[in-house]
């Protein structure tokens, strides 16, 4: 299950947050780039109001004495956060900081943030998690400049959640994510995703945090707390309340047209070595939803494109079934795809195009399970 982390700068912002369902509390000056601290009272504050109903992070802003770093560290600490967030610099004495941290992880729960616009070293996770450490996160240095998946793939961000998992560290994405990037990263598997400017009126990062806002980015996120603990948790559930599906033969097709990509394919030898232009038509039934006009009533083209990339990502294949039935298997995935068709054709091979084309579905006892019962929408003040 993937936790939402809220980033916010004071008790009232935490009020807000805790109250649209946000799964983590962070202490985050954004006043102060991407990774400032706030002062420790607030952070005290923010502490004291949450009173341990989630638990809350805060921001400790690495100074270049590693003395000085454990004093922040000490202080922040003792006002009572359950996790405690630094950016890890890219630097060649990372190893030795993490050694120097060491000792803390006794204490609390340490996260390092590596920045993905800034060339992250991802040798640093093994002496990481060797060190104690409770996780690591990937987030953007420069704001307003791109999203992280701007900097990385999907399949990137895949690659660094799996690699947290083997060692053992918890895993968190962020970086001027917005509403849309939600499907796509829940599919890497992070344990969090964390925001800030998708949780504030017209996404300014320095703007207040908005309740309907807020409500969204939790609405996206499938979530099992409180009252839908007994449930299971699909696409389709709200943090307060269902979507109602339309009917239940009611679907909408999402199609992706005549997408062209260079592939590394093929079975013959001469095949081998270089690339050739593949095309794929994707078509998926999705289940309709009712109760919402935003990106929670939609299955997002997005993930299909996104599926693909990953699929090519993985060096030479060898026929056009195999990326067919991989691609059917991950569109499938998605809890409200009832059925995919997928046509996969090769342009370089005749004066056409040959290829093929199959569909594949949910076994239709599954699907019916997956139906939430109806329930009614608390509406949102």
């Amino acid at each position: 299950m993937t936790l939402m982390l809220a980033s916010v700068l004071s008790r009232e912002e935490a009020e807000i947050a805790l109250s649209r369902g946000a799964d983590i509390i962070d202490c985050k000056a954004p006043s102060r780039g991407a990774l400032g601290a706030l002062p420790l009272d607030t952070v005290a504050e923010i502490v004291a109001f949450v009173d341990g109903r989630r638990p809350v992070s805060a921001v400790v802003e690495l100074p270049h004495d590693v003395a000085h770093a454990l004093r922040d560290f000490e202080e922040v600490v003792a006002a009572g956060v359950d996790y405690v967030k630094f950016a890890l610099p890219a630097t060649p004495d990372a190893v030795e900081i993490i050694e120097a941290l060491a000792p803390l992880t006794a204490k609390t729960k340490l996260v390092a943030v590596l920045f993905a616009d800034l060339g992250p070293e991802f040798d640093t996770l093994e002496p990481l998690a060797g060190a104690g450490f409770h996780g690591a996160m990937l987030d953007t240095a420069h704001k307003g400049k791109g999203r992280l998946v701007d900097f990385m793939s999907v399949g990137a961000l895949s690659e660094f959640v799996a690699r947290c998992r083997e060692l053992g560290l918890a895993s968190g994405l962020a970086g001027a994510l917005e509403p849309p990037d939600v499907p796509r990263l829940l599919v890497t598997g992070a344990d969090v995703l964390g925001f800030r400017g998708a949780l504030c009126a017209h996404g300014e990062r320095r703007a207040a945090i908005d309740a309907r806002a807020t409500t969204l980015i939790r609405d996206l996120i499938p979530s099992t707390r409180g009252a839908h603990a007994d449930f299971h948790a699909h696409w389709s559930f709200l943090g307060r309340g269902y979507i109602e599906p339309a009917g239940a033969n009611d679907t909408d097709c999402v199609f992706l047209k005549d997408y062209v990509a260079p592939v590394e394919i093929g079975a013959y030898a001469h095949e081998h070595g270089h690339t050739q232009r593949v095309r794929f038509n994707v078509e998926a039934d999705v289940t309709r939803i009712n109760g919402s006009d935003d990106m929670r009533s939609i299955f997002s083209y997005d993930v299909i494109m996104d599926a693909i990339k990953m699929i090519l990502a993985g060096g030479h294949i060898e026929l056009v079934e195999t990326i067919a039935e991989r691609l059917a298997e991950s569109v499938l995935l998605h809890e409200r795809v009832r059925s995919v068709t997928v046509q996969v054709e090769k342009l370089d091979v005749a004066p056409g195009a040959v290829g093929v084309r199959i569909r594949r579905a949910r076994a239709h006892e599954e699907a019916r399970r997956l139906q939430p019962a109806p329930m009614r929408i608390d509406a949102v003040k």
